[in-house]
């Protein structure tokens, strides 16, 4: 028998309207914190990691609040608060199924030692490459909520 470690990661936006929690699921427990070199990302400092054994809750306090920006292949959606300008949450839909990373930077009382800092380049990967590897690195358990 295995002692697994569970770790619960709580996290929002600043002004709190959009709350998750992502219970990890796999273990050992290391937080791969990817820096994703698209310009949105970079501009916007998004630092994005998901447990695809895990799931995610997402509660939204005030839907009109929240606005989704898509751009590129249009297939993820940046969740982002009107109140504060944080985007704590993107989603993409893949076959009636919706997959989430969460932003690192937006979560609450994390250990440091916990995370592994990498760097993500996407450019030139095809659609059909995209949706496969959100399908496998991507969490796939998500509930939302308003």
């Amino acid at each position: 028998m295995t002692n697994r470690t569970r770790v619960l990661l709580h996290g929002s936006c600043h002004c709190g309207n959009l709350k998750f929690t992502l219970d990890w699921q796999s273990d050992p427990v290391v937080i791969v914190a990817r820096a994703c070199g698209c310009s949105f990302c970079r501009k916007h400092g998004g630092v994005w990691t998901a447990d695809p054994a895990g799931k995610l809750q997402v509660l939204v306090r005030d839907a009109s609040a929240l606005r989704n920006y898509r751009f590129g292949t249009r297939t993820a959606d940046f969740h982002l608060c009107t109140g504060c300008g944080i985007v704590p949450v993107v989603t993409s839909r893949i076959d009636d199924r919706l997959y989430a990373v969460v932003n690192v930077n937006a979560l609450d009382d994390l250990d440091p030692a916990l995370l592994s800092h990498a760097v993500a380049n996407f450019d030139g990967e095809g659609l059909d490459s995209r949706l496969a590897r959100r399908r496998r690195h991507w969490i796939g358990h998500v509930e939302w909520s308003s």
